[in-house]
């Protein structure tokens, strides 16, 4: 089975040489550079990937490409700020070799910083694990720009958790808060464009459900102030995308 891992970036070029070092386990390697201005391109090149460049305003839309850019009978999407280690990639191997299902979920470890944070990811705010080992032609992205919907065919099988991939999430708090203004802009975006950014009533009640899910049902308490933050920013995600399409819409029309 011939394994294709997809990178999709935008000026990663910090990052970019640790994740395409730990990808060698694949058969080829396509790097996607969505308007990219660093030196992405060059590093891309040098770990011997191949390289398709673009302007893409939809996460859905680039994703998509580089899905079709890729040849092998079998596709790992990773981002640039994720790294595979050794004994997961002999997994994937694995798995693609014996697997009769067409898609397979992976663990996924986040980290803040170098803090390991295993509760209370939720609310589209991250997951610990990831739809992202999947057969060719059976995963289609939804035309959003931020947590983009999917489209599949075919079945699921076993999920991957015996390794996981580390995900270099956020650096600190800042970049936490930073990761939020940035996705809750996106959101704003895609709900003006679908013409729908709903009720303040509605997105009250989806902050409180979704801070007590990351927070209890999630076991962000385990994290103590970390998880606290984890909560408050998948329950802020939803209500701070509707604030911004309802009183700035003028700065987040598409």
């Amino acid at each position: 089975m011939k394994l294709s891992a997809l990178v999709v970036a935008r000026n990663e070029e910090a990052r970019l040489p640790r994740c395409l070092a730990a990808l060698s386990f694949a058969d080829e390697v396509v790097v996607v550079l969505d308007r990219s201005t660093d030196a992405s391109a060059q590093v891309a090149q040098s770990a011997g990937a191949r390289i398709l460049e673009g302007a893409w305003a939809v996460e859905g839309d680039r994703r998509n490409a580089g899905i079709e850019a890729c040849t092998g009978d079998w596709i790992l999407e990773v981002d640039a700020d994720e790294i595979v280690p050794p004994e997961l990639g002999a997994l994937v191997r694995d798995t693609i070799a014996a697997s009769t299902a067409d898609r397979h979920q992976v663990r996924i470890d986040n980290y803040i910083g170098e803090r390991l944070v295993r509760h209370g990811w939720a609310g589209s705010f991250g997951t610990t694990s990831k739809p992202i080992l999947f057969r060719r032609g059976v995963k289609v992205w939804g035309k959003q720009r931020v947590h983009p919907s999917l489209r599949w065919t075919g079945t699921e099988g076993a999920k991957i958790t015996a390794h996981g991939i580390r995900h270099e999430v956020d650096a600190d708090i800042s970049d936490m808060l930073r990761r939020l203004d940035r996705y809750s802009s996106l959101k704003a975006t895609d709900m003006l464009e679908a013409g729908d950014i709903g009720s303040l009533p509605n997105n009250i009640r989806r902050f409180l459900s979704r801070f007590f899910k990351a927070l209890v049902s999630r076991k962000g308490y385990k994290e103590g102030g970390w998880g606290l933050l984890l909560a408050f920013c998948a329950g802020l995600f939803p209500l701070l995308s509707h604030l911004k399409a309802r009183l700035e819409p003028e700065r987040h029309r598409p």
